[in-house]
């Protein structure tokens, strides 16, 4: 192949800008994003039940859904949540790969069948089923410029003019309104009510006959009389559009003639349909909508989409409404791949100073150079054909391909240069020479590397999707680089290089003689370490079993991890008051929490959603998503660890009487709120729900006063006090009372009651009747409503009815079809989270039987990458030995070279030790490219050896003279990679934790190779060859010399 190219030297270009042009086009064809889609794909269930318990909905509800959804298709887990505000929300999580779109399909079937059992009530709000997602994309607001419209009327305009233009983008996944739109009020007075004997439920069924759509149909229609000439529609406003229209519907006509309407016994207005969210930015109150992905869509192209259609539409907004996107996720996506691609600059510009350091000649020099751009170009349509994205992973496989990719051409022109120099050859000779000797060194070595790589795609799960991208990457940027350096490499050796004199190193002069003549003393004070070391075989195969023993303690005590947690540029803040809070009490806090970011200089802007937190809903929550400015503006004092640490510290001193936590978001999106672990503790022996919240307490308690954790508590909403209504059901029997008209009684006045809908302003919006205000804050105020019996007789509450007050869940949470309790928390500093998932199984091992626990989000998959990592590694060195067998067609060349990859592990676990990094995702992706490179470099000089032997030199000497021909070449590619992954190791800013994560593992490893594999491959060769490869009696019948051979001038 390679003389082929060496006399077609126009082809090899030829093919070289094919791959090229072909590349180009393919890179604007490439989606990006900062990773690629991790998470399991997620459907979300809600529905609503206005005015029940939390108890009431996990009974009645939510454990009727769980029981359908259980043995689903592809179902990996599934948790619900039931609250005081009658809202229950599913989210089922299915294995990677699975079809949301049949997913979905079979769940609505699924919910179909359980339907029937369901509350009327549930049925009447619906049921939702889409594709969840937990990952804000953005947050959009809109304001009033002159203060004319309050929240209600901006969430009416957002819900008319935005919503659903946004919902309709692809990739939105769901975008949800924290404001809200208007409907119709009717606030009824129940002492109004008494005094003309009426009830709410009068009310409710006087609403619901008298504002009604009314299909009149029309005369002339046929079938028609013959002599009938004109046909028209028959119109009857059935509707009503207005309060005054609503005052009018009667309630009760009396005999004497007079009437009791509606506007007699309520107040009614257009007000808002909720009052539960509100959304405040920097202290000003406007309307929210949060902006959801899809699983599957692509968060820069989305939200550019999503700010484009704002533009469009603001267009068409009213003077006095402004809007801003105050968060968005999105910079930190930018930032870090604007970040990788200036690593990867840096990586191949200093690679190439290093390369022009040992070449000193700038036509040996670029041809190396040329091939990096080449291979890139190609693993990039090879990304687009594999339906993959630029992201943080292909971009740090090509980074550290950087290194590799110049190996095979350096090996080229490093082999054509030194033929030319010992024997005189012109550059094409020289060539075809070189190429003989190494092609199937640098196939070999192309096979050990992809070899390498391969397993790492076939993994299942998130963990593989990871392994995969980086794996797809690595191997077409190595397959190219190898067939390029079959191909072009050569040909443009024979093309551009010069004949040179022997001795030519010697001759230059300044800093390159200086270097010349120290490389050749090294190379010859290394030929004299190899033959001494050779003498002592031996001593030094017990030396690296303790290091092999060594290495054995330090690997199994590093600690764990999944993703190293880097500053994305935003942080979260949960804020939770009492659980018996007013808004007004929250509110004062919310305002207290801004004042303090205001005086953060790294912070941008803060967006404040109350109603809503992560552990629940209800007046007493709210939620901070608050922007940082860029990186470039902040220093260690203002990046995200640092402030959420000062805001955890400052605020829960100064604020007393609220639980405030900041949390930095998880590395990946979808897989939990925060940075730290996600616990489920599950009551399965069934021993009920104050039994489970001991168990928790206790739990926490332990974990909280444990030396590993830290900031360990309940994901939800704590117990409140609430009023139980103890209904005598004999008494109201007696009355004649039934308990449908109690409950209808109590459900209307207290929850709400939305009766039907009406038109307002092009918009079908909902009329609901409630008490008013003054009428609903006592328990009094339940005693004094009254119910019709049988009779049609009014007979108050408090006749069959008496109150208690007592404490109970404001939410009831489920995982896996148990009552669950969500427990959150982290490391403490110093440990890592492999760390604090080792001590919460030991905590959770000390509870009462019947409680068992599950790890969700981001610790699940931690739990699956950490019991996958050892078998993958073993994996990549079985399938090494393999492909090293078949092509050596010996068991003995690659025990020799395994041998080696040790050596490079000690570096990569030494260097993790130092930075203080966990064993987790990239630590594995470190190791396996340190198999890889540890195998490349083995290679390079048992295959000169193995060359050697054949022509019929001795064991030792062989070994010895390979180690001299290689050690310019293994130390040169050594350095390029080494310096080619500097820039990771030392990178900051966005995307930087991953960046020093990986690049240093694999530094330290490469450092290692260098120094120690130098050393130790010889001696691995020449023991394995005298043990296994029966070179024993022929050393001893030819009485094999061990030292050096003399010196021979480059």
């Amino acid at each position: 192949m390679a003389s082929f190219f060496i006399d077609r030297p126009i082809f090899a270009w030829v093919v070289a800008l094919f791959i090229c042009l072909v590349g180009a086009i393919s890179i604007p064809l490439l989606p990006i994003a900062q990773y690629p889609i991790i998470a399991p794909p997620s459907i979300s269930i809600s529905t609503s039940y206005p005015g029940a318990s939390p108890e009431n909905l996990y009974n009645s509800v939510t454990r009727l859904i769980e029981e359908e959804l259980n043995g689903a298709s592809g179902i990996l887990n599934f948790e619900s949540t039931s609250d005081s505000l009658g809202q229950v929300e599913i989210i089922a999580n299915f294995v990677p790969g699975t079809d949301t779109s049949a997913a979905s399909v079979e769940v609505q079937n699924r919910i179909k069948r359980v339907e029937a059992r369901l509350p009327r009530a549930v049925i009447q709000q619906g049921i939702l089923i889409e594709e969840a997602s937990s990952a804000v994309l953005q947050i959009i607001t809109l304001n009033s410029t002159d203060g004319s419209l309050d929240e209600v009327g901006l969430g009416d305009f957002m819900i008319r003019n935005v919503l659903g233009e946004i919902r309709r983008i692809p990739g939105v996944g769901r975008a949800t309104l924290y404001s809200t739109e208007r409907s119709l009020r009717v606030w009824v007075d129940p002492a109004k009510l008494v005094g003309y004997g009426l009830t709410a439920d009068d009310v409710n069924k006087a609403i619901a006959a008298q504002n009604a759509q009314v299909a009149s149909g029309s005369i002339g229609a046929e079938p028609s009389t013959s002599t009938q000439r004109t046909s028209a529609l028959v119109l009857v406003k059935g509707q009503l559009s207005s309060p005054d229209e609503f005052g009018t519907i009667i309630l009760r006509a009396n005999a004497d003639g007079s009437t009791v309407r509606l506007r007699d016994v309520a107040r009614i207005e257009v007000g808002g349909l909720s009052y539960q969210f509100n959304t405040r930015l920097d202290g000003k109150p406007t309307a929210g909508l949060s902006v959801l992905m899809s699983p599957t869509g692509n968060a820069l192209a989305t939200a550019s989409a999503v700010e484009e259609k704002m533009k469009e539409l603001s267009r068409f907004f009213p003077a006095n409404i402004g809007y801003e996107i105050p968060y968005n996720i999105t910079p930190v996506v930018e930032a870090s791949i604007k970040k990788v691609l200036s690593t990867l600059v840096e990586a191949i510009v200093l690679v190439f100073v290093v390369m022009f350091l040992f070449l000193q000649n700038i036509r040996y020099t670029i041809i190396p150079t040329i091939v990096v751009p080449v291979a890139l170009l190609g693993a990039c349509t090879t990304l687009l054909l594999a339906g993959y994205s630029i992201n943080m992973l292909s971009m740090f496989g090509m980074v550290l391909a950087v290194g590799i990719l110049v190996d095979d051409a350096i090996v080229v022109v490093e082999n054509v240069e030194r033929i030319m120099a010992e024997e005189g050859l012109p550059p094409k000779e020289a060539t075809r020479k070189a190429m003989s000797q190494i092609t199937g060194a640098i196939i070999g070595i192309t096979l050990v590397l992809m070899a390498v790589f391969v397993p790492m795609a076939f993994f299942p799960g998130s963990v593989g999707i990871i392994y995969r991208q980086f794996s797809v990457t690595m191997v077409a940027a190595i397959g190219f680089s190898a067939f390029l350096a079959l191909s072009l490499t050569p040909a443009l050796c024979a093309t551009l290089l010069k004949p040179v004199a022997a001795g030519h190193g010697h001759a230059k002069k300044g800093v390159f003689g200086w270097f010349n003549r120290m490389l050749d003393g090294s190379k010859e004070g290394y030929s004299r370490t190899v033959g001494f070391s050779l003498k002592r075989t031996g001593r030094l195969m017990l030396v690296y079993v303790a290091l092999l023993a060594g290495l054995s303690w330090a690997f199994v005590n590093l600690p764990g991890g999944f993703l190293p947690v880097d500053d994305q540029g935003f942080v979260t803040t949960d804020v939770q008051t009492p659980s018996d809070s007013s808004y007004g009490r929250t509110e004062a806090v919310i305002e207290k929490v801004e004042k303090y970011l205001a005086q953060r200089p790294g912070v941008d802007n803060v967006t404040f959603l109350t109603g809503f937190s992560f552990s629940g809903q209800g007046m007493n929550t709210a939620q901070a998503f608050i922007t940082l400015k860029d990186w470039s503006e902040r220093g260690p004092k203002d990046s995200a660890a640092a402030i959420v640490a000062d805001i955890n510290r400052d605020l829960s001193s100064s604020i007393r009487d609220a639980k405030i936590s900041a949390l930095q978001p998880p590395p990946i999106d979808n897989l939990g709120n925060s940075s730290g672990f996600s616990f489920r503790l599950q009551d399965r022996g069934q021993k009920g729900y104050p039994a489970l919240m001991r168990a928790a307490d206790q739990l926490i308690a332990e974990a909280n006063a444990s030396a590993v954790l830290q900031k360990v508590y309940v994901e939800g909403l704590p117990e409140a006090g609430v009023v139980n209504l103890v209904i005598d059901r004999e008494k109201a029997g007696a009355f004649g009372v039934t308990f449908e008209d109690i409950n209808n009684t109590i459900s209307t006045n207290l929850g709400s009651n939305y009766i039907n809908d009406f038109p307002n302003r092009g918009r079908m919006q909902r009329v609901v009747v409630q008490a008013d205000a003054r009428d609903r804050m006592r328990t009094e105020d339940i005693l004094n409503y009254n119910v019709k019996n049988s009779r049609g007789q009014l007979v108050p509450f408090s006749s069959f009815t008496t109150v208690e007050w007592a404490r109970g869940p404001t939410q009831i949470a489920g995982f896996n079809y148990y009552p669950a309790v969500r427990i959150s928390g982290e490391a403490k500093p110093g440990f890592t989270s492999g760390d604090a998932i080792a001590e919460m199984e030991r905590l959770a091992g000390k509870l009462p039987r019947g409680f068992g626990y599950e790890w969700t989000g981001q610790s699940l998959q931690e739990k699956l990458s950490g019991s996958q990592a050892p078998f993958l590694l073993g994996l990549s060195v079985f399938v090494v030995f393999l492909c090293l067998a078949a092509l050596y067609e010996s068991w003995t060349i690659p025990l020799a070279v395994l041998l080696t990859v040790p050596l490079g592990i000690v570096g990569a676990v030494v260097a993790a030790m130092l930075r203080g990094l966990p064993n987790d995702v990239y630590f594995t992706v470190g190791l396996i490219t340190i198999i890889g490179l540890a195998a490349k470099d083995a290679i390079l000089i048992i295959e000169f050896a193995k060359d050697l032997r054949k022509e019929g030199k001795p064991l030792v000497d062989a070994t010895i003279e390979a180690c001299r021909l290689r050690f310019r070449p293994i130390l040169m590619t050594g350095l390029a990679f080494i310096c080619g992954v500097l820039p990771m190791a030392i990178a900051h800013g966005a995307g930087g934790a991953s960046q020093q994560a990986l690049g240093s593992v694999v530094m330290g490893g490469m450092i290692a190779v260098v120094i120690l594999a130098l050393l130790m491959v010889p001696v691995f060769f020449v023991s394995v060859q005298r043990v296994l490869g029966g070179d024993r009696e022929k050393a001893a019948k030819q009485g094999e010399m061990y030292g050096p051979p003399a010196p021979a001038e480059l």
